[in-house]
């Protein structure tokens, strides 16, 4: 599903180069959670912007599904995304004006679903998610952990081939992050790939692959038995 080959990324201000990826050869696979850990500052959000075509790599070559997607324009990334991929955030990127039905059906609106098709599909990822109970309230009278709750639904509600998960569970309690962490693993039970950056050792863990990345390589890699070839 995703290959990335010599990825690099340079971010160039009047004074200062800064090397935020280098050489990242990574391979994954249709149907994989794979988690990405490192330090701060270690290119695991930037790496996630490339992969999620959020931005392109300064050298290297990346392909999703076979396509060479490497330096696409921005009107060609966007369409790459809708509807292949998702995102999940760490501070949810909820719209406050909108109520979480709205909130959810934001990305159908985008790829031009039917309002009869939007009302069936949101409604059906509302329950999935358990918070069909509060699907005319505002982003701000939820707790942390439903807000997550409505920003996976989100990423989800346009069925993507892969769902990008930057820290989501960062800005939650012990609890809340094990139910997100429960919708995700759910999530790829169910065949979607999941790509999670986290701080979290037990939560990396949730998943197929761990890969490490320090000073924008990737040092090693944790593969469990069943996905050893």
């Amino acid at each position: 599903m995703i290959k990335t080959v010599s990825l690099k990324k340079i971010y160039t201000t009047d004074e200062v180069e800064t090397t935020a990826l280098n050489n990242v050869n990574l391979e994954i696979r249709e149907g994989e959670f794979v988690s990405i850990m490192g330090p701060s500052g270690c290119g695991k959000s930037t790496l996630l912007n490339l992969l999620g075509l959020l931005d392109n790599p300064s050298e290297g070559d990346y392909y999703f599904m076979d396509e060479q997607v490497s330096q696409y324009s921005e009107r060609k990334r966007a369409s790459v995304r809708k509807g292949s991929i998702g995102f999940v955030f760490q501070s949810f990127n909820l719209i406050d004006e909108l109520t979480v039905f709205e909130n959810v059906e934001l990305p159908l609106l985008y790829l031009g679903v039917s309002g009869s098709d939007r009302k069936k599909r949101v409604e059906e990822v509302l329950e999935q998610m358990q918070i069909m109970a509060r699907r005319n309230h505002f982003p701000q009278q939820l707790s942390g952990g439903q807000q997550q709750r409505v920003a996976v639904a989100r990423a989800v509600v346009a069925r993507p081939k892969v769902i990008l998960a930057d820290e989501p569970t960062g800005n939650l309690d012990s609890k809340h992050g094990d139910e997100v962490m429960d919708l995700l693993n759910q999530l790829n039970e169910e065949g979607t790939t999941i790509i999670m950056v986290t701080h979290s050792p037990s939560y990396a863990e949730r998943g197929q692959r761990v890969v490490h990345l320090f000073d924008g390589h990737i040092v090693t890699e944790n593969i469990k038995d069943k996905f050893h070839v």
